[in-house]
């Protein structure tokens, strides 16, 4: 099964207002993907609408977000259900700054139903990290039975090597991930031993899948993800020589 397990929605206000829970399925299903994960920043807040569109099409669906912690790393929390999704979203909300999101610098954030209509702005600055460290973010995620990913430990930016230096000890991560161009050769020495995955950080539709992971798994959940993790069975797409 092949799969991408970090897209945004229109949710994230660094997305494409085109990257709505229908669409994303639908440009998923036509690339090839026979599950993926959502990962707002912040927030899981479109997961719903996103399980409505995935169980019509017929596509495995993950529920989970990215999570910018107080050292400024991302980090993928990954769910089976909705519900522990939405429990993720209530421990990182609680910890963020009590700012109210101008759409004019961030960017808009809205969240939709499974048939594109707008409940609602999120209020919340989503483009800013929260209070949880990274230990802290992966033992709740454990905790609510997801699984917990050091999200592109390539970049220059936002990542446990471009904060911190190196993956910590204490994060308790499942697997790291690589980004679209990150290369292999380069980075394994530097996964200590972790399983890798390689997603496609999708902003825009046609992000969706232009990498991927794959595993031979029977079904798509968080202990299947587990399973292949543990035993390095998950395999990675090459990268995008240019993007």
């Amino acid at each position: 099964m092949k799969f991408d397990l970090h897209i945004h929605s229109c949710l994230s206000p660094c997305a494409n207002l085109e990257m709505s829970p229908s669409e994303i399925v639908n440009k998923a299903i036509a690339a090839g993907m026979g599950g993926i994960a959502l990962t707002d920043h912040q927030s899981a807040r479109n997961c719903e609408a996103i399980a409505e569109c995935a169980r019509r099409a017929g596509l495995k669906c993950l529920y989970g977000m990215e999570v910018c912690t107080a050292e400024e790393v991302h980090n993928l929390c990954l769910f089976d259900t909705v519900e522990q999704a939405m429990a993720m979203t209530d421990f990182v909300y609680a910890a963020m700054p009590k700012r109210v999101n101008d759409p004019d610098t961030f960017g808009d954030q809205p969240v939709v139903t499974w048939d594109d209509d707008i409940v609602e702005m999120e209020w919340r600055i989503l483009a800013m990290g929260c209070r949880r460290t990274i230990p802290e973010a992966g033992a709740k995620c454990h905790e609510l039975g997801g699984v917990f990913i050091a999200a592109h430990i390539d970049r220059t930016a936002f990542s446990v090597f471009s904060q911190l230096g190196c993956i910590p000890e204490d994060a308790k991560y499942d697997a790291v991930e690589f980004s679209r161009t990150a290369s292999a050769e380069a980075w394994l020495p530097k996964a200590a031993g972790y399983a890798v995955t390689r997603s496609s950080d999708a902003h825009n539709l046609d992000d969706v899948a232009l990498v991927w992971s794959e595993a031979e798994i029977d079904e798509f959940s968080v202990a299947a993800l587990k399973r292949a993790f543990e035993a390095k069975a998950v395999r990675i797409s090459p990268p995008l020589l240019r993007f």
